[in-house]
């Protein structure tokens, strides 16, 4: 005691012996050993702690306990364990100043070391948020919640292989469904993000991805979002810091959907439609129009997902519609009204297979549909949702998949039989010409060769034949959307004698497009006139013809075309006239669209004489027979007389033909017998005629016009070819080099020959040539037996051989000609 006396002075005694003398904070160390001899960073960490926990963390202290763990970080271990063993004794005896004293500290010491070894601390810091998760008290969860989403911003150099998210993923999950206020729910999303960006950077971890993550993650996600505020843009960002639940919770799903990979889009999408299921939110109300909240859902994924991924979110709501094909009409037409919201995202990203798969699928949706009834509303309901979405998906795609798709669907479609049809046959060929309309109209004409193809054209005239009048409207209406290129639909939707008033949009006919027209325009033309002779028509029925060929008028304004176009109003005539199955009314009908096309011909394609005649005629109707002009009616007024007992003002031939010849064209074709009528094109067997001659037009010879296999001897006026004539190599050759225009000139003479014959020529001389000629024929094989057993005698076999003609040199017979 004198050494010590004499070193230290009395006061400096007693703060030696304080500092060296201290009772142990250690539980689990004997009361009374000194601080000297605890361990270096035990001293350190207890000396961050102050006396009262409301002075807080004492910064000096903390500096030095930093300092020291970056100095030896192969203490960092034994710090973080000491830390939580603090921390668990504190929250056990409800010291929660103190524990948010040890948490800030840990905190701080996360932040600041980087070390290889840090890996050892990580999971006393982990040890220290769970058990603070673990508590009752929300403000010790949310502070744990703000540790571990700092730790999740941490880029640790090395990975752990060991670490495991379990707990956190369920206690995260647990507080979003909390009911104890946002703050609880806003912290837990908030983890739920930071395990997600912790665990998804880095592959070798823990796969998030399972189903047992996903599972809690999405459901929580989507429980949040439920109450969200729609945005009127889902694509506008959404600041990180926002404290709303829902808005939260859409940045965090965003943020999900948008990490995951080809592999593991299905792994978020199927709790998806699972949670939508379970908790019935794609028609909350029963009511399918009640699916905002779905539509947003999956419009928050197809923006948040990589667009090379996109499909695979329509591919998986196509698989589920499939598993739903039992449930009601209502909850289907809510998943396909939420597709056709979605599809056109996933269009753009589409190609080859893909689009047509999508397609297929969607068709077989409206094929099922249809075995389901035919009466339901809810039904009806479904289809149109499922036609918008294929209208949807192809309005944003390119115009060379949309004519691809419209020829899949029409190749879909039962062509219509005349004795053996059923109402679900109707209505499937109804619900699929739609599903054509819906695509017709997201589709822009450029050439009409490219829209209509042989193997489209063809279908769809034929289909415009069909025995129910729905369908050939529906037909019509596809072939308007298709053909109308500067707008004219609305102008030209109701027959008229005021076109003047129309104000058209005109331009000249492209060459490629009076090609198509050389070559198709006759089909074309045979099936508008076949489809006025149906009975069944409605006025609307004639309308759409109408507007058909007032298009087509439009848009292949050209001289080229004007001949057949008047050939076709004249047959429209003569069938007003002289058809049987017609009522008056639709007579009178077919009047009206014949004078309105007589108008609209000239006005379009500058013939004024011929202008002015229609106008004439027009005149004379309004003053005599009112009927006979547009409006078109259902019922007409019982006196009104029949077109036949008012020739003067019915559209003469020979007027025409002098009125187009003053308008300076040719009107030699026009002054012939019409194509149209009895035994003309308009007969159609089987929606088809003379389907090998009409594919090959123009190749050999026009078959359509006059059929001669052996008529020509029963025809006055038509001599039978010589032998000299008949079909030879050099003949064919001549046949296929010559121009369209001698072949017409050709068959507009033998025509023209045979109807004056017929009109000049006596009865008497009209059987004297049409009697069969039996004398002839029984002289002319008597002459051929003779040469044959002549040639027998004179030519031996090997002499006859010599004889023979050169292939080339031999002539057809003339049956195979015909």
């Amino acid at each position: 005691m004198s050494f010590i006396k004499c070193c230290f002075e009395a006061p400096e005694i007693r703060e030696v012996l304080d500092t060296f003398a201290q009772k142990c904070t250690d539980a689990g160390c004997c009361c009374g050993c000194c601080s000297a001899f605890r361990p270096r960073y035990k001293r350190f960490v207890d000396n961050i702690f102050p006396v009262y926990p409301q002075d807080g963390l004492v910064k000096s202290n903390m500096e030095k306990l930093t300092f020291y763990a970056l100095s030896s970080p192969e203490k960092l271990d034994r710090i973080g364990e000491y830390m939580y063993q603090r921390a668990a004794r504190d929250i056990y005896r409800r010291r929660y100043g103190f524990v948010i004293i040890a948490m800030e500290a840990m905190d701080q010491l996360l932040l600041a070391c980087h070390a290889p070894t840090l890996n050892l601390f990580v999971e006393s810091f982990l040890k220290m948020v769970q058990k603070l998760l673990e508590s009752t008290e929300p403000e010790l969860q949310i502070l744990a919640t703000q540790s571990f989403v700092k730790f999740a911003n941490i880029e640790e150099d090395t990975p752990s292989y060991h670490r495991r998210y379990d707990f956190f993923v369920s206690k995260f999950s647990a507080m979003c469904h909390s009911s104890e206020g946002d703050q609880i729910r806003i912290a837990g999303i908030k983890g739920l993000q930071a395990v997600i960006r912790k665990t998804v950077s880095d592959e070798l971890v823990e796969n998030i991805w399972e189903p047992v993550h996903m599972d809690k993650i999405v459901p929580s996600l989507l429980f949040n979002m439920q109450n969200a505020r729609f945005l009127n843009d889902t694509t506008e960002s959404i600041p990180e810091d926002q404290t709303d639940p829902p808005m939260l919770a859409e940045t965090c799903m965003r943020e999900l959907v948008g990490r995951a990979s080809f592999g593991h889009i299905r792994a978020v999408l199927k709790p998806v439609l699972k949670h939508f299921d379970l908790h019935k939110l794609w028609a909350p109300d029963s009511n399918p129009n009640s699916n905002e909240f779905a539509i947003h859902t999956f419009r928050i994924i197809m923006f948040s997902i990589q667009a090379q991924y996109s499909y695979t979110v329509v591919e998986t709501l196509m698989a589920h519609l499939d598993e739903n094909v039992k449930s009601s009409p209502i909850i289907r037409t809510s998943i396909a009204g939420v597709l056709s919201k979605i599809i056109a995202i996933a269009a753009g990203e589409n190609v080859g297979p893909t689009v047509l798969e999508i397609i297929n699928s969607l068709l077989s949706h409206l094929r099922d549909s249809v075995k389901h009834g035919t009466s339901m509303t809810e039904e009806k309901q479904y289809q149109e949702a499922l036609i918008n979405a294929l209208g949807e998906f192809a309005n944003h795609l390119p115009d060379y998949q949309k004519i691809e798709i419209m020829m899949f669907i029409m190749n879909k479609i039962p062509f219509p039989l005349v004795d053996n049809h059923t109402p679900a046959d109707n209505l499937l060929q109804s619900i699929l010409l739609k599903s054509l309309l819906t695509v017709g109209t997201k589709y822009q004409t450029i050439h009409l060769n490219a829209t209509f193809p042989v193997s489209f054209l063809e279908p769809l005239l034929r289909m415009s034949l069909a025995p129910d009048p729905d369908m050939r409207l529906l037909v019509q209406k596809i072939l308007h959307t298709l053909i109308d290129r500067h707008h004219n639909l609305e102008k030209l939707s109701k027959p008229t004698v005021n076109v003047t008033e129309l104000d058209l949009v005109l331009e000249k006919s492209s060459r490629p497009d009076l090609i198509f027209i050389n070559k198709h325009g006759p089909i074309i033309y045979d099936a508008l006139y076949t489809s006025l002779q149906m009975d069944t028509n409605t006025p609307d029925n004639v309308e759409v013809v109408y507007t058909t060929l007032a298009l087509l008028c439009v848009e292949l304004a050209s001289t080229e075309t004007v001949i057949d176009l008047l050939q076709l109003v004249l047959g429209i005539q003569s069938l007003a006239l002289n058809s049987t199955s017609l009522s008056n009314s639709q007579k009178f009908n077919l009047h009206a669209l014949v004078i309105s096309l007589l108008v609209l011909i000239p006005s379009v394609v500058s013939i004024q004489p011929l202008l002015d005649y229609a106008n004439q005629i027009v005149d004379a109707r309004k003053q005599e027979a009112p009927h006979l002009l547009p409006d078109l009616l259902v019922h007409y007024p019982a006196n009104c007389e029949v077109a036949n007992k008012v020739p003067h003002l019915l559209v003469d031939q020979m007027a025409v033909c002098e009125n187009v010849k003053s308008g300076g064209l040719d009107p030699s074709r026009l002054a012939q017998t019409s194509p149209y009528g009895a035994g003309g094109p308009g007969v159609v067997v089987g929606g088809q005629r003379n389907s090998w001659i009409e594919n090959a037009r123009g190749s050999i010879i026009e078959m359509n016009t006059n059929q001669e296999v052996d008529s020509a001897s029963s025809s006055p006026g038509v001599q039978r070819k010589l032998p000299e004539e008949e079909l030879t190599f050099e003949s064919m050759k001549k046949v296929l080099t010559e121009p369209a225009e001698t072949r017409k000139e050709a068959e507009a003479r033998r025509r023209k020959q045979l109807s004056d014959t017929f009109r000049t020529a006596t009865f008497s001389e009209l059987v004297r040539r049409t009697q069969p000629k039996h004398d002839v024929l029984q002289n002319k094989l008597n002459e051929i037996f003779k040469s044959l057993s002549a040639n027998e005698r004179r030519n031996p076999p090997e002499i006859e051989k010599k004889m023979e003609k050169p292939a080339y040199e031999q002539n057809f017979p003339e049956l195979f000609f015909y």
